[in-house]
């Protein structure tokens, strides 16, 4: 791993975190994926040498579970889903250099190749612990076997991880009040001896780690107050009859957490992908162990814990490189709302293809409606919205107008025309803000930055109209078109994969735009090409109403169980809509009552078992002010110090978790984009 821009010398291994085989997939799973697979591309547009992985995740009591449920073996249904979920995936263009999954040799072997290197460097001891046991059922009741309340907030939880509340992992024998999935009774705790791997040894390291990892501010903010509290040891077996046997001495009747051997599947993916190509071509140990590689992991933010304190540790406990980037995802909301597959309150993979929409779209949409680690509320409206204005109009607009006036004038690009000086500039901008964003894992500035450009375009062909002038005139004009056009192709191809090789195509171009790279924006276009077709259809107003109302009908009768569990919790609404302005106005007089100052950071931590606050210490001029704010997972808390921002110096004091709050600090959006100055104004300068 280096610390280097992309693209690197050493090659990249991008992950996505591993699917559970017991449901359909939906456009929430997707986001994940698409995110992945539009990530991966990028870096390869970079000239980064990429390999994708990822598999579905076959062990663990989410599947046993549901396995008894339907009265099959949970091979068989780890199996089953396994394969629709590979046929799914390349639907929506998300192309993994190798999909496998947890029960394959492979990963067995690995697992236990790992679990023998953590006994060999001591990190592994055995333990006493309270298990839950259902005497009815006479059956211990590992993870989902057992749900009941969290320690830490209160909410109700499954055996495993407070899903409902402020998403712990927990370990065996943390859930109060437990109750038993099987019977529906109160289970008991009784003693049993488990394994555990000792995640204090690694506790410096990870301090280190946390601060050397790149990625979403989520993945790198939220986990410092699980490490810098004190780590709790890894819970690494189960009482379980489904899942990779333990395979050292004291755990004959013993299985693998399954959070365990499904990371491990991360290698074990790039371990296949390396024997089908040949080591000569992609050698997996000299990433995973040597260090000579890029290791970035696409997650969803509810397992941001198990992906920057247990894999990291488990790692290094084994001797492997450690990752470079973990980017987490926000969920998908639908009308403010989480999804949940038991109310089928969600928009499935298969039902969208139903539909008729073309896959592109919904990458598109998914990978750019807001910022990577921000909320998606989706609606078709949005949808519609954005593939009429910002595809159709913007991308496929210009695109078609461009190379339909340059064949039928030309034949193709005007050779005897040279690129100008302006649109030259303006395509190497793209390229540089191109490459930053994806630098800086940000997927939606990357595609937006590609349908700027294309608005460019249309606002260079409209200024200059060429239809107007004779052809020594226009063919300038075309040739930057051309050239411009070109350039979106391979800027929009890791959002748009079909699309960009149907406008590659369209230019002549040999191969494919997944072969192109950032430099190709600026090699000449072909000189010959034939008549362009239309890349994007506008969806309907009429359209959006009748799913929209499929869609309502939908949410109405998930309404009527609302007390039932849903997949994820109801988060921030991530939409880009506006709120609308308010009716009430307020007086000058007012106004004037409000004490807004300029503040300068002067430290920022989070606040011990606050999701979202952090404690900040403001110097607004004639003191330094405690005031906490809901900015924990939004910003990079350690680059705080010595940025200027306005304060509400005479906002009444609260406590807030047990911290004072003396005033407010002012930010924008759901993203808290703090205000600041534009100039070097002093703290306690007063706002007017």
């Amino acid at each position: 791993m280096t610390d280097e821009d992309y693209p690197t010398d050493d090659p990249a291994v991008v992950t996505c975190g591993l699917p559970y085989p017991t449901g359909d997939l939906h456009i929430g799973h997707l986001r994940t994926y698409v995110s992945g697979d539009a990530f991966s591309r990028g870096l390869q547009k970079l000239g980064q040498e990429t390999v994708f992985v990822s598999g579905t995740d076959m062990h663990g009591t989410p599947i046993a579970v549901q396995a008894i449920q339907e009265g099959v073996e949970p091979l068989e249904l780890g199996l089953d889903r396994h394969e629709q979920y590979a046929e799914t995936f390349p639907q929506f263009n998300v192309e993994f250099d190798n999909y496998g999954h947890t029960d394959e040799e492979t990963n067995v072997e690995l697992t236990k190749e790992f679990v023998r290197a953590w006994e060999s460097n001591d990190h592994v001891y055995e333990k006493e612990i309270q298990v839950a046991y259902d005497p009815d059922a006479d059956q211990w009741l590992p993870d989902r076997y057992v749900e009941g309340t969290c320690p830490y907030c209160g909410e109700h939880a499954r055996g495993d991880e407070c899903d409902e509340g402020c998403q712990r992992h927990l370990e065996p024998g943390e859930i109060e009040e437990p109750v038993s999935t099987i019977t529906g009774n109160s289970a008991e705790y009784h003693e049993r001896t488990h394994k555990f791997l000792r995640l204090s040894d690694f506790q410096e390291y990870l301090e280190g780690f946390i601060n050397r990892m790149e990625g979403t501010n989520n993945a790198k903010n939220q986990p410092r107050e699980w490490i810098e509290g004190g780590l709790e040891d890894f819970c690494i077996t189960r009482d379980l009859d489904w899942g990779i046997d333990y395979p050292g001495e004291g755990g004959e009747d013993l299985v693998l957490y399954v959070w365990v051997d499904a990371p491990i599947e991360y290698v074990a993916s790039t371990k296949q992908y390396s024997e089908r190509v040949g080591s000569e071509t992609f050698d997996w140990e000299s990433v995973w162990k040597d260090g000579d590689g890029e290791l970035v992991h696409v997650i969803g933010r509810d397992i941001i814990q198990h992906h920057t304190v247990f894999w990291p540790s488990m790692l290094a406990g084994a001797d492997y490189a450690e990752p470079r980037a973990v980017c987490a995802t926000g969920f998908v909301n639908i009308d403010g709302k989480g999804l949940s597959t038991s109310k089928n309150r969600a928009i499935w993979a298969e039902e969208y293809l139903d539909e008729g929409f073309h896959p592109d779209l919904l990458r598109y949409y998914l990978a750019t409606a807001s910022g990577f680690e921000r909320d998606v509320n989706f609606s078709w409206e949005r949808f519609a919205q954005r593939v009429n204005t910002e595809l159709a109009d913007a991308v496929g607009n210009f695109a078609y107008r461009a190379l339909l006036f340059a064949n039928r004038n030309f034949g193709g690009t005007p050779q005897d025309a040279a690129l100008s000086d302006e649109v030259e500039t303006e395509i190497v901008q793209a390229m540089d803000d191109y490459e930053n964003a994806l630098n800086d894992y940000d997927l939606r500035t990357a595609g937006e930055r590609a349908v700027a450009l294309a608005r460019f375009g249309n606002e260079y062909i409209q200024r200059n109209e060429p239809w107007k002038l004779d052809d020594d005139e226009a063919a300038p004009v075309i040739r930057d078109c051309v050239q411009l056009v070109k350039a979106v192709a391979v800027l929009l191809q890791p959002f748009l994969p079909e699309k960009a090789d149907d406008l590659w195509s369209q230019l002549g171009e040999d191969g494919s735009a997944e072969d192109a790279t950032i430099a190709d924006c600026l090699q000449a276009p072909p000189a010959e090409f034939g008549e362009p077709e239309e890349l994007f259809e506008k969806v309907e107003d009429e359209r959006v109403e009748d799913l929209d109302e499929t869609l309502q009908t939908k949410i109405e009768a998930a309404s009527s169980g609302e007390d039932d569990e849903a997949d994820v919790t109801d988060e921030d609404d991530g939409s880009t809509e506006l709120e609308p302005l308010t009716e009430d106005r307020i007086s000058f007089e007012d106004f004037q009552d409000l004490d807004l100052r300029v503040g300068e950071v002067v430290s920022a931590e989070g606040i011990e078992g606050a999701d979202d606050l952090a404690r900040l210490e403001v110097d607004i001029g004639h003191e330094v002010r405690q005031i906490v704010a809901g900015i924990k997972q939004l910003h990079d808390l350690d680059a705080l110090p010595e940025t200027k921002v306005v304060v509400v110096a005479n906002m009444e004091q609260s406590e807030l978790f047990g911290v004072e709050s003396n005033g407010m600090v002012l930010a924008a959006g759901d993203d808290a984009d703090l205000l600041t100055t534009h100039e070097d104004s002093e703290p306690g300068t007063k706002v007017l």
